[in-house]
């Protein structure tokens, strides 16, 4: 704005937007709204999305309407975080918004807020969707919860995590916790008949790089060694 009141030798907001008026243009739902594009520059990609020098832009106007039609079109809803990654700003705020106005549902599920869409129909089929996909087995993503994870994939978890030492045991908790976020440390626990602290412990671990790589515990740590009697 401060640009185009200066190129239109202008001290006044609503000449400028007197003269947008008569163009085909629009406004970026990143920087709060604060640049502006002719429709001839844009290329909108297939989410309707499209940047210039990290500035955003949508087919959808501004950011609340952008997200309401993201999350709706979702085939398994949207986490934050990965609705956040998809329109490269922070959604947190703009999707409390659509909650409280009721034109989104939020559900919990894997211990984090699902986002889907108002019709109970619609937002099943992302519920379904999700769960479908969080019980797949993959290195990516949270540990999938007690009630929808396959017993191969339980018994191959369990297995996996028996051939481990004490540190990496730990680690490893630790590491599945993060993945998974609210509420993993216990649910990880559960999962490995751990208590929820060791899991706490290896997640500030991981977090701190707070690792001991030649041995399990740390020097000085565990019993003391026990001198061996000579004969004289």
């Amino acid at each position: 704005m401060p640009e185009l009141m200066t190129a239109l030798n202008t001290g006044a907001r609503r000449t400028v937007f007197r003269k947008l008026k008569e163009l085909h243009c629009r406004t970026s739902y990143s920087h709060r709204g604060r640049y502006y594009t002719l429709d001839e520059l844009v290329d909108f990609d297939e989410q309707g999305l499209w940047s210039c020098k990290e500035i955003w832009f949508s087919t959808h106007g501004t950011l609340l309407s952008t997200a309401l039609a993201q999350v709706e079109n979702a085939e398994c809803g949207y986490f934050v975080e990965e609705l956040d990654n998809l329109l490269h700003v922070s959604t947190k705020d703009a999707l409390r918004k659509l909650v409280s106005d009721a034109r989104l549902v939020r559900e919990e599920v894997a211990g984090r807020f699902l986002y889907g869409a108002m019709d109970a129909s619609h937002r099943q089929q992302q519920l379904l969707g999700r769960r479908t996909l969080l019980a797949e087995p993959g290195v990516v993503g949270p540990m999938p919860g007690a009630d929808i994870m396959p017993e191969e994939l339980r018994a191959a978890i369990v297995l996996f995590y028996s051939l481990l030492d004490e540190q990496q045991r730990r680690l490893y908790a630790g590491l599945e916790a993060l993945k998974t976020g609210r509420g993993g440390d216990a649910r990880i626990a559960e999962l490995l008949g751990l208590n929820s602290g060791t899991v706490a412990r290896g997640r500030r671990q991981l977090l701190a790089q707070d690792i001991t790589v030649d041995g399990v515990r740390r020097a000085g740590a565990g019993r003391k060694a026990m001198e061996k009697k000579r004969h004289r």
